[in-house]
């Protein structure tokens, strides 16, 4: 199959410097937005809301924080109720002990929606915040209208085995009594190395963004909780995501992965849990898609979402 045989390249993320200046920046929200703390059990998620209009959910990964979504709550937030949480251990939200499971995660954001008094809602994800989103949409398919989906696999899922022996993805396995000593006083190194091998073009994200996320994951836990997330990528979150893929997704979903990274592979993996899936591609970009293709990225999002 073409997209499992780019797979090799897609998990690898081969660096590709393309021509053109860099884009990246860490923008503002729109004036509009203001910051709610909603407790969710043992967890109170920082989270950014606004607008108007039927509620869209936004959930970001590993090296961003819900600030990468800026760009896309500008151009939604008109039509839209933007919510953009933080998830728990990362960013400005708390720090609790456990709970980095996807399925308590999922539950997380189902409580955000319950406490704005939203009841359904579109979602857009990306890296770690795919897998928090499957959670999300599998637990409460009711509550998920669309879902855009964005370069990253779901453990357990389709050729996920296959991924996990791309060389590149170490850090899935970097966890253990050392780690954090390893890393503190050195954030900002590790997440370049991220930042640099997953791009397709490093120059992109600037160093103003890799500062501005490097000093969020200097906050005293957060580092170690980001590697909390990816401890139970092959324990907890496998055995949920074979148990929620028997009931395949009901809702529109539109699986975009960069051409330098994932690519058609997306689509393929969400073909796995989903009946209505359509295909798209991300092009001269890697992994960082907010970072090195914004426009792009948020012209596919919002087309999808505002498609009747």
């Amino acid at each position: 199959m073409r997209a499992l045989s780019r797979l090799a390249v897609a998990a690898a993320a081969i660096v590709t410097v393309t021509s053109g200046a860099a884009e990246a920046r860490v923008e503002r929200f729109p004036s509009g937005f203001h910051i709610e703390h909603i407790k969710t059990g043992d967890a109170t998620l920082y989270v950014r809301v606004g607008g108007k209009g039927p509620a869209v959910v936004l959930l970001h990964g590993f090296g961003d924080t819900g600030d990468m979504w800026a760009p896309a709550a500008k151009a939604l937030y008109k039509d839209h109720t933007v919510i953009v949480p933080d998830l728990r251990g990362m960013g400005l939200s708390s720090q609790p002990k456990g709970g980095y499971d996807k399925r308590t995660q999922g539950q997380d954001i189902a409580k955000v929606m319950d406490a704005l008094k939203v009841d359904k809602a579109d979602l857009v994800t990306h890296d770690i915040g795919n897998m928090v989103g499957y959670a999300l949409a599998a637990q409460y398919p009711q509550r998920i209208t669309k879902w855009v989906i964005i370069d990253a696999p779901l453990p357990g899922i389709g050729p996920w085995d296959e991924i996990l022996k791309s060389p590149l993805l170490w850090h899935f396995n970097f966890r253990g009594p050392d780690v954090d000593r390893l890393v503190k006083g050195r954030e900002r190194i590790y997440l370049d190395r991220f930042y640099n091998e997953l791009s397709a073009n490093p120059k992109a994200i600037d160093t103003a963004t890799r500062n501005h996320y490097a000093r969020l994951y200097a906050r005293p836990g957060n580092m170690h909780y980001a590697f909390e997330q990816f401890a139970t990528f092959n324990t907890k979150d496998r055995a949920d995501n074979i148990e929620f893929q028997k009931t395949k997704l009901p809702m529109p979903v539109l699986a975009l992965g960069a051409d330098h990274s994932f690519g058609e592979t997306q689509a393929v993996v969400m073909r796995e849990v989903a009946t209505n899936v359509q295909g798209g591609i991300i092009k001269n970009s890697g992994h960082w898609i907010m970072e090195e293709q914004p426009k792009q990225t948020v012209g596919l999002i919002k087309a999808f979402l505002d498609k009747k």
